[in-house]
């Protein structure tokens, strides 16, 4: 296996008014290829600045990130949204599914911003990413007509489709039930157990218990 993510010194600091708030202070984090990880903390730690940092949805103010062999420390916008767009996949606890679209539509969308891939193509990936999710009989079912269980089933798929380098949730089973929200951690395994690479972000230890590594952060730093 190979490092897929190697940061070190990452450090974040928002502007409040006339006041500097520091929310990682030098975090050093490295995944493996293949691993399925574990990022936890309460409320304020850190976790979320550091899954948007290493999601590139943001950049760090200090330190070096390299993500599967670039280095995307200093990249912002343009550039930092198309290596997002090819390297990672996102699930996140609201599903953020598109309630005009139909699910196959909804699956086949991150392709389209990808560009230059024709329609049919894109929906045959989206098929066929459903297909092996077990979702293969919704496909022309909109969001408001599945359970929560299938909705978060259906964002994996959205987020697997442009076959990322690495696949990062946000709390996936956050608005869902005990039994939705176990069927939710029971596929991230088998798509573990498939080689897929899995970052999980979560306040919840027995879902961090899933993982193969947990990381926990505290007032900004890992402990």
């Amino acid at each position: 296996m190979s490092a897929l993510i190697e940061a070190r010194g990452l450090e974040k600091t928002y502007r409040l008014g006339r006041v500097d708030v520091p929310a990682l202070r030098g975090v050093d984090v490295e995944v493996e290829e293949g691993e399925f990880i574990a990022i936890v903390g309460p409320s304020g730690s850190g976790k979320s600045t550091l899954m948007h940092i290493l999601g590139c949805l943001d950049s760090p103010t200090a330190g070096t990130y390299v993500l599967d062999g670039e280095d995307v420390s200093g990249l912002s916008g343009k550039r930092l949204a198309q290596v997002r767009n090819r390297k990672v996949g996102f699930v996140f606890q609201t599903f953020n599914l598109m309630p005009r679209l139909n699910v196959v539509e909804n699956v086949a969308l991150p392709l389209k911003y990808r560009g230059r891939i024709p329609r049919r193509t894109r929906r045959e990936h989206a098929l066929e990413t459903l297909e092996r999710l077990g979702l293969g009989d919704r496909i022309r079912h909109r969001p408001d007509e599945l359970s929560g269980g299938q909705r978060q089933r259906v964002a994996i798929a959205r987020a697997l489709v442009g076959r990322p380098a690495i696949l990062m949730a946000d709390e996936p089973t956050g608005n869902l039930d005990s039994r939705a929200g176990g069927e939710v951690l029971e596929t991230f395994e088998e798509l573990h157990s498939a080689g897929h690479t899995i970052v999980l972000v979560t306040h919840d230890s027995h879902n961090a218990a899933r993982a193969q590594r947990i990381i926990e952060i505290s007032d900004g730093k890992v402990v």
